[in-house]
């Protein structure tokens, strides 16, 4: 969360890099990366998932629901990734054996934190998704995008209970990264951290280095500025619909006891 979503020019291209690692591992960060190296757009899920258009974000949720119809979803998923060169973050990494299914010339770049710090940045965004979701569905009912958000999140739990048997706790990001070497053949996967920069990456996507200072977006920071922003909308949103509510029903009455009267 917190780039800005990129948008396929020419659908008839692959995606070539799946960038697999957990969010809070620096999603973002590897994004913009891997759109300078490829020069191409790259989706990052939960930007594309809560930034893009209302159509896409019932796309996922279709995506999520028809996870275990595997025609359906195989369908689904290339229409969702049609025109990207590379992709990040969930819940597209979440279809891992699927995505090399359906580009099996991409590779794979897993990023790994230290366990404890990975924790550390990623329990406000469980609290946050912990909202109940009667509220939620309520709140944001009227926010187009927005309003999928409480149809997602059970689903994402249920997706994340199925392939790496917890949906909520310290060892998510390490369950998926067995997952990630358990299902992508070494040759085709590197694994690294962020803090190494541009040379493994693009040594491993046979690019040259960029001269430019690696990019580092601080995830943290534009995950809850975003979640700040979608709450104050959605709330302007229902004073404004409340608003208009009661003066069209002032209006109403003031014309019924107008016409009584006379």
């Amino acid at each position: 969360m917190g780039a800005v979503p990129s948008v396929p020019t020419d659908r008839s291209q692959s995606l070539q890099v799946i960038g697999a690692g957990y969010p809070r591992t620096g999603t973002v960060s590897m994004t913009i990366a891997l759109e300078k190296l490829l020069g191409g757009p790259v989706m990052h899920s939960g930007t594309h998932l809560f930034g893009g258009k209302d159509s896409y974000a019932k796309l996922w949720c279709e995506i999520m629901r028809n996870r275990n119809n595997k025609p359906v979803l195989m369908k689904l998923l290339r229409e969702a990734t049609a025109g990207f060169v590379g992709i990040t973050d969930a819940p597209g990494i979440m279809f891992l054996p699927e995505l090399l299914e359906l580009y099996p010339d991409a590779k794979v770049v897993l990023i790994t934190r230290d366990p404890d710090r990975w924790f550390e940045s990623m329990a406000p965004v469980m609290k946050n998704a912990g909202i109940n979701l009667w509220v939620l569905r309520t709140l944001l009912f009227p926010c187009p995008t927005w309003r999928w958000a409480p149809v997602f999140l059970p689903l994402f739990g249920e997706k994340e209970m199925e392939r790496i048997g917890v949906k909520n706790g310290k060892e998510m990001m390490t369950r998926h990264n067995d997952h990630v070497r358990s299902v992508v053949p070494p040759p085709k996967l590197l694994t690294m951290e962020l803090k190494e920069g541009w040379a493994p990456l693009a040594e491993f996507l046979d690019k040259p280095v960029p001269k430019e200072p690696f990019p580092r977006a601080n995830d943290s920071v534009a995950v809850a500025a975003y979640a700040k922003r979608i709450f104050i909308t959605a709330s302007l949103v229902w004073v404004t619909i409340l608003s208009g509510t009661g003066i069209v029903a002032w209006s109403a009455r003031h014309l019924w006891r107008r016409q009584v009267a006379g």
